[in-house]
């Protein structure tokens, strides 16, 4: 006798697993209920450490419109948040995947469910759940491409992951609206600590319900649900180990396989992450010797100034670390060099200085220009550094000079500085 088919098919079903059904779908659907709007959030609160309302050259969404409304003055305090909302943001995600998955394969009989549209409605439906599968795979894989340092999708990383977390947060909302309430009564239906022992020779499908996740003709079961949960939870184990410590440093970077900055990248003062080294942006070394000036500008004032002349300026130190947008981030370091409202004073901005454009000697790549706001210029800790660890700046560290800022994006601690515009936002 032929196996027979699926609610609604018109066929012959091939989605026989046993596990199936609206219990163990919730269970992962609660997960990704705690999970998702954590990291959706760190995410905007990683777009706003950009201060992408300030100038355009900050910004990477122009055309963003209403989706901007929540922007915010970024703050230098505490000088880690960056460092800690951005390893959550970058860690979550890669932990999520395999719950994320798990709750794909669950669910993958309503995803090709026959006739794909049976009613005004129910194509509705189906386009909602499109944002949803599409929108979530698309911003999951553009982050895992971005913090590997191997993007390949056409266009900007930034764009493209920023409307796409929208789509899919969106679809996520509207989903976990309407779904919620069958969620709490599926897990109600079946008591966790009994699922959890229950051995393979003991598991049985779920009662058929109006779903259509449980299979009409399930197969003999070859892994209980508390095995397909452990499985699951192993899984996100294991990414958690091989990827949080970059975000973490010490001795637990090391542990750190699957991210591209897991080791120190040498010995010494300034051995320690970088993104982008000087011949990788076109910078020379006759760019970074004797002829190199820095520019300071303020309304109608220009200065310009050696890099001894610089050295000679009152010299201040700070404790800062340097964390980046793919996840990683440094222990802090020891920097040394000239307060920014230092130098905004010596073109007349002294008491309440502005913010600054600062421009890069870099030839080509993002961030040869960013703006930064008044309260990162005022802040004591904000240096156009000229040292490290006691120790000059290497050249992929951003010799002559670079700007390290507390609590800003990495790519905003400009490297291989020329030129401050203090009151200027390009």
């Amino acid at each position: 006798m032929s196996p027979p088919s699926h609610p609604g098919s018109g066929r012959r079903t091939p989605w026989r697993s046993p596990l199936r059904g609206p219990w163990l779908t919730s269970v992962f659907g609660l997960l990704l209920l705690v999970g998702i709007p954590v990291l959706f959030v760190t995410g905007l609160l990683s777009y706003a450490a950009y201060n992408p309302d300030l100038s355009p050259v900050n910004d990477k969404t122009p055309d963003k419109g209403l989706l901007g409304f929540y922007l915010f003055s970024w703050p230098t305090n505490p000088s880690w948040l960056y460092r800690v909302t951005q390893g959550v943001h970058v860690t979550l995600g890669i932990v999520l995947i395999p719950v994320l998955l798990a709750k794909l394969w669950s669910v993958v009989p309503k995803l090709f469910e026959r006739p794909p549209v049976r009613s005004l409605a129910h194509g509705l439906e189906r386009l909602s759940l499109l944002a949803l599968v599409g929108g979530g795979l698309f911003t999951f894989a553009t982050g895992v491409l971005n913090v590997q340092l191997n993007y390949i999708f056409p266009g900007s990383f930034y764009p493209l992951h920023f409307y796409g977390s929208w789509v899919f947060m969106a679809a996520f909302v509207l989903h976990a609206v309407l779904r919620f309430p069958r969620m709490v009564r599926s897990l109600k239906g079946r008591d966790l600590r009994a699922e959890l022992r229950t051995p393979v020779s003991r598991t049985t499908p779920e009662p058929p319900d109006e779903t259509g996740l449980v299979s009409p003709d399930p197969a003999p079961p070859t892994i209980s649900r508390r095995g397909a949960l452990g499985m699951v939870g192993a899984g996100s184990a294991a990414l958690l180990v091989v990827t949080a410590g970059q975000s973490i440093g010490g001795p637990l970077r090391e542990t750190a396989l699957l991210a591209p900055h897991n080791r120190e990248p040498g010995r010494g003062p300034n051995g320690f992450q970088i993104n982008k080294t000087a011949a990788a942006v076109g910078i020379t070394a006759r760019d970074m010797g004797a002829d190199w000036r820095l520019v300071l500008r303020g309304g109608d004032r220009e200065l310009t100034l050696t890099r001894q002349e610089v050295l000679r300026l009152p010299q201040h130190g700070a404790a800062l670390p340097i964390a980046c947008v793919e996840g990683w981030s440094t222990p802090d370091q020891r920097w040394e060099g000239v307060r920014l409202a230092d130098l905004a004073a010596l073109v007349g901005l002294g008491s309440q200085p502005p913010g600054v454009l600062v421009e890069s000697l870099q030839q080509h790549g993002s961030f040869r220009t960013v703006a930064l706001r008044d309260n990162q210029v005022r802040d004591p800790r904000s240096l156009l550094a000229l040292k490290v660890n006691g120790a000059e700046l290497s050249p992929d560290h951003g010799y002559p000079a670079r700007i390290i800022v507390p609590n800003a994006p990495g790519v905003q601690n400009t490297k291989w500085v020329t030129r401050l515009s203090f009151g200027e936002t390009g």
